[in-house]
């Protein structure tokens, strides 16, 4: 049987799909159930704001928004919901994404988004922040972000050794 999702992820288009595919990657890895749909801010206004509203009683604990341009889908959803909503700013051909970063980092007061890293490392730290708010009351997921963390410092130890000039 399969576990109800407590994250989502949503994206405004199927074209985020590859890059928000990384924070699913790591919620499968960790064993947290989680879902992914396309919302669109704009062109599905009344279903993304269905889905926020009813996100709570849904079962789900945090929503990652990915969204790119005009980039509203995370505001849009924060401004639905008391749940944290993580927004991943998406590159875009024209500005590489810093329209999509600001469109998502520039909320009005009281309509909080945490914002990430435009594209692949921001759907990953996306994952990881949520993680973390996870493992606040987890002492699984706690303890699995704690041997990641060494590991990386180990890794980052390791290459240190074969640096020569």
């Amino acid at each position: 049987m399969t576990k109800k999702a407590i994250i989502s992820i949503i994206m405004g288009s199927d074209s985020d799909l590859p890059v928000m595919m990384e924070a699913k990657k790591i919620f499968d890895e960790y064993g947290v159930p989680s879902d992914v749909k396309i919302l669109s801010a704009h062109r599905s206004p009344d279903d993304a704001a269905s889905f926020a509203k009813s996100a709570r009683k849904n079962g789900y604990k945090i929503i990652i928004a990915g969204a790119g341009a005009s980039a509203h889908l995370a505001g849009v959803v924060a401004s639905h919901t008391t749940l944290p909503v993580i927004g991943v700013p998406m590159e875009t051909k024209e500005l590489k994404g810093v329209d999509s970063l600001f469109s998502t980092v520039q909320m009005p007061a009281g309509i909080p988004v945490a914002t990430v890293a435009i594209g692949r490392a921001g759907a990953k730290n996306s994952a990881i922040l949520a993680l973390e708010i996870l493992g606040i009351t987890d002492k699984r997921i706690e303890k699995r972000l704690v041997a990641h963390k060494k590991a990386m410092a180990e890794g980052v130890r390791e290459k240190n050794k074969t640096i020569k000039f």
